[in-house]
């Protein structure tokens, strides 16, 4: 008998560590999790995965070629992109006055923040016609337009980067930006090396959740958008009429197509946000 074979014998078993082990408890939970986990997310996306492709790929391209459709996909995908920046740049400068400045009326900006989380969408959707509809007590009508559009999703997604970043920023430590400021470095330099890398992954995170939000939206756009093939209707509503002429391969091939936009989008934001944590 060889060395190698007597000391490959003789080794002793690899200890596991504490990471590696699952008591009772902890088993009974990771298994109720991805029980969960599969009937609630897992199941239904393989659902609409599987319907989109019974077609095959003439499906598709019967879809996507078809000029109202492919118009809805456009508009919501750049109505998406557009109210994420927007929420990327207002929502980090409204989590920054709430965290770094004191004034008053700041617990009741605080409250009114989350007043789109808690409103039914259908709600806000009314409150929006309300204000911008023909009836405009300010004289302002945007039903029926991109306009209106875009600000139902602002409205539904203001919450989601100011709720990301606030905790975030409210956990960084001032003295390491007053010692970078004694050192001789700028409010930009502090900013870009120390604030931004610490508030990327948070930004990121609640950008990603509005662009998730506003590609998906339905209840708030169904009083505002005006359902114009074309012109305003959006994706959500155009699947709603697959649905109602009993086209279900079709609408499950546009939710596909949404939900692979959204995946991407996601993966994007976090690649930008690993870079810029990391480079500073």
């Amino acid at each position: 008998m060889s060395a190698t074979s007597t000391a490959r014998r003789e080794r002793p078993p690899r200890q596991l560590r504490p990471a590696d082990r699952l008591g009772p408890g902890s088993g009974l939970g990771l298994g109720l999790l991805v029980l969960w986990f599969s009937v609630l997310v897992l199941l239904p996306l393989a659902a609409v995965v599987v319907t989109a492709t019974e077609g095959g790929w003439s499906t598709f391209v019967s879809v996507v070629s078809e000029p109202d459709t492919r118009s809805a996909l456009v508009l919501t995908v750049g109505e998406a992109l557009a109210v994420a920046a927007v929420n990327a740049v207002v929502g980090t400068v409204i989590a920054w006055v709430l965290v770094r400045d004191d004034f008053r009326g700041k617990r009741l900006l605080e409250v009114v923040i989350d007043v789109p989380f808690a409103l039914p969408t259908i709600v806000a959707g009314l409150v929006l016609l309300s204000l911008y509809g023909p009836r405009s007590p300010i004289g302002v009508n945007v039903v029926g337009t991109r306009t209106g559009i875009f600000l139902a999703l602002l409205f539904v997604t203001l919450p989601f980067v100011v709720r990301t970043v606030q905790p975030v920023l409210a956990e960084l430590d001032a003295e390491v930006e007053e010692a970078a400021a004694s050192l001789g470095a700028d409010q930009w330099t502090i900013l870009r090396r120390i604030i931004l890398p610490s508030l990327v992954p948070a930004i990121t995170a609640g950008t990603s959740l509005a662009f998730a939000r506003a590609i998906s939206e339905f209840g708030s756009l169904v009083l505002i958008a005006g359902n114009k093939a074309g012109e305003t209707e959006v994706a959500s509503l155009r699947i709603l009429k697959y649905i109602e002429g009993d086209y279900y391969e079709k609408a499950a091939v546009v939710a596909f197509i949404l939900l692979l936009v959204s995946a991407l989008v996601i993966v994007a934001l976090d690649v930008v946000a690993r870079r810029v944590a990391v480079r500073g």
